[in-house]
C-alpha cells in the first residue's frame, strides 16, 4: 500500500478532519469536475455536458486544420519512437516515457500504419479503398477530430473528478448497492456516468487512471471498461435520427438502459471476465476500502474519504504535469492505434463480404425472435465490433422500423467496438486482449439481442 493510501487511512480515521478548509478543497474542485463531466446540459434540443461542449468549442476553433494537425501527430509519433529506439536517450529509459516510446515491434507497426493511412488519407494517394470516404475518411475526418479534442479536454478536466475525493465520497455512499448487484466498488458510478453523459472512451480513460492508481482490481476493471462504457446520450440522439427513429427516443433509451443493465449482471459472471484475478496494478497495490465501518454513518464516512482523498491532491504544477503526460500518451501512442484499427476494420466491413459471412449463424437467430428482414439484418448485428457507427449505416437501409429499432438498440448495448473503446483497452494497462474483446462483445451480443427484441415486440411494436 502506498503513502498516500495511509496517510488517506489515517487522515479519515480521526472524527475532527470534517473542518471547513477540508470540505472546501473537496467540494470546490469536485463540483467542478462534476459540472463538466456529469450534469446534463439542454442546448438547441440536444443533450451533452461541460466537457462536450468545451471540446465543441476547441473543434470549432481548429476547424479544418484537425485532421492536418492529427496526421502531424501520427507521423511525430513515429518519427520519436524511432529516434528513441535508435538512440536510447537516458529520458526515455525509465517511468512514464520508456511506456510511451519504448515500444515492441508490433505496437511500433501499428504507429507506422496509423501514420501512412494518415497520409494516404489526407492527400489521397495509394489504394482508393484506404482512403476512402466510408473507410480511412470516416477515421480521419469524422472520428479523430472527435477524439483529439475530447482525450484534451477530458486530460485536462479528469483530476478534479478523481484526485479530490469524489470518487472516494461516490463510492462509499453507493458501494453495498454495486457489491451486490454487479460486484463492483461503488466509485463506479462515476465511470458510468460519466460515460454516460459524456463519452465511453471518456469512461474508459477514468476507468484505466484508476485501475493504475489501485482502485480497481484487474477483475473490476476489465468487467467496468467492457460493460459500464456506455455510448452517451448525444450520440444516441444521433444514432436513432440517422435510422429514422427520433420520435421512439425515448422507448429506444430505456431499452438499451435495461438490456445493459442485464448484460451487466450476466457478462461478469462469465469467461472470460470471471476468471480475471482480483488481484490489483502491481507497482501501486490495493487503495482503501470503501465499506462504512459499524461505528458511522455511511454519509459521514463518504465525506470523511473524500476530505482525506483532498488532503492528499497534488498541488497544480504535478496536476499540470499530470495532465501533459496524459496528452502525449494519448496523442502519440492511442492515436496510431485508433486510425490503424479504424480504418483496417472499416475496410474490411466496406469492402470485403467478411462480415457477411460471420453473420450468417445469426440468420435464424433474428428470424426466431420474428424480426423481418433477417437476412439483411444479420450483418448489422456483427459489424459493430469494427465501429459503433457502421450497424446503423447498415440499418438505414432496411425497411422494417421494428428490425431498424433492434439493431440500433443493440448497437448502443456491444460497447466492445475496435475503432474508439477496443483501441483504447488494448492500448491500457487493463488486462483485456483482442480475442478477450471479442468474446465479451458475442457474449453482449447474444445476451441483449433477446430482450431489445422482447421489449420491441410486447411494448412498443
Amino acid at each position: 500500500m502506498s503513502s498516500l493510501d495511509t496517510a488517506t487511512e489515517r487522515t479519515a480515521a480521526k472524527g475532527d478532519q470534517l473542518s471547513r478548509d477540508g470540505l472546501l478543497k473537496f467540494l470546490l474542485p469536485s463540483l467542478l469536475g462534476m459540472s463538466m463531466f456529469l450534469v446534463p446540459i439542454y442546448l438547441e434540443d440536444q443533450v451533452t455536458i461541460g466537457l462536450g461542449l468545451m471540446a465543441d468549442w476547441l473543434k470549432g476553433l481548429a476547424g479544418d486544420a484537425l485532421p492536418a494537425m492529427a496526421v502531424t501527430i501520427l507521423c511525430l509519433s513515429v518519427v520519436l519512437t524511432t529516434l528513441v529506439k535508435v538512440t536510447k536517450p537516458g529520458w526515455a529509459q525509465k517511468g512514464v516515457w520508456r511506456e510511451i516510446f519504448n515500444v515492441g515491434h508490433a505496437w511500433f507497426a501499428m504507429r507506422v500504419l496509423g501514420a501512412l493511412f494518415g497520409l494516404m488519407t489526407l492527400f489521397q494517394f495509394g489504394p482508393e479503398f484506404i482512403w476512402n470516404r466510408n473507410t480511412g475518411g470516416v477515421v480521419l475526418l469524422d472520428l479523430v477530430p472527435v477524439l483529439l479534442t475530447f482525450f484534451f479536454c477530458a486530460a485536462v478536466l479528469l483530476p478534479f473528478l478523481v484526485d479530490f475525493g469524489l470518487m472516494e465520497f461516490i463510492g462509499a455512499l453507493v458501494s453495498k448497492p454495486f457489491r451486490f448487484i454487479f460486484r463492483l466498488p461503488g466509485r463506479s458510478a462515476i465511470d458510468a456516468t460519466a460515460s454516460w453523459l459524456g463519452s465511453g472512451t471518456v469512461g474508459v480513460l477514468i476507468t484505466a487512471q484508476q485501475y493504475e492508481q489501485g482502485f480497481y482490481n484487474r477483475r473490476e476493471a476489465a468487467v467496468i471498461a467492457t460493460n459500464f462504457s456506455v455510448a452517451s446520450i448525444a450520440f444516441s440522439l444521433l444514432i436513432t435520427t440517422f435510422v429514422g427513429l427520433n420520435h421512439m427516443f425515448i422507448q429506444f433509451y430505456l431499452t438499451v438502459v435495461v438490456a445493459g443493465l442485464i448484460a451487466a449482471i450476466i457478462v461478469p459472471r462469465l469467461p472470460p471476465l470471471s476468471r480475471k484475478p482480483d488481484t490489483y496494478y502491481e507497482p501501486v497495490g490495493c487503495r482503501i476500502a470503501e465499506a462504512a465501518p459499524s461505528d458511522k454513518g455511511v454519509l459521514r464516512y463518504s465525506l470523511e474519504l473524500a476530505v482525506a482523498r483532498a488532503a492528499q491532491a497534488p498541488g497544480a504544477g504535478k496536476l499540470a504535469m499530470s495532465a501533459l503526460i496524459n496528452v502525449v500518451d494519448i496523442f502519440l501512442a492511442l492515436l496510431p492505434l485508433v486510425v490503424a484499427i479504424g480504418t483496417i476494420s472499416l475496410v474490411l466491413a466496406e469492402y470485403t463480404q467478411l462480415f457477411v459471412w460471420l453473420s450468417y449463424p445469426m440468420i435464424p437467430l433474428l428470424e426466431l425472435l420474428r424480426l423481418p428482414e433477417a437476412a439483411a439484418a444479420a450483418p448489422a448485428t456483427l459489424v459493430g465490433f469494427a465501429d459503433m457507427f457502421l450497424p446503423a449505416v447498415l440499418a438505414k437501409g432496411i425497411e422494417s422500423e421494428l428490425t431498424r429499432f433492434v439493431v440500433a438498440c443493440l448497437s448502443l448495448t456491444q460497447l466492445v467496438y475496435m475503432s474508439e473503446v477496443g483501441a483504447l483497452l488494448l492500448k491500457s494497462r487493463i488486462p483485456l486482449n483482442l480475442w478477450e474483446l471479442l468474446v465479451i462483445f458475442l457474449l453482449r451480443t447474444l445476451i441483449t439481442l433477446p430482450i431489445i427484441a422482447l421489449m420491441a415486440h410486447v411494448f412498443f411494436f
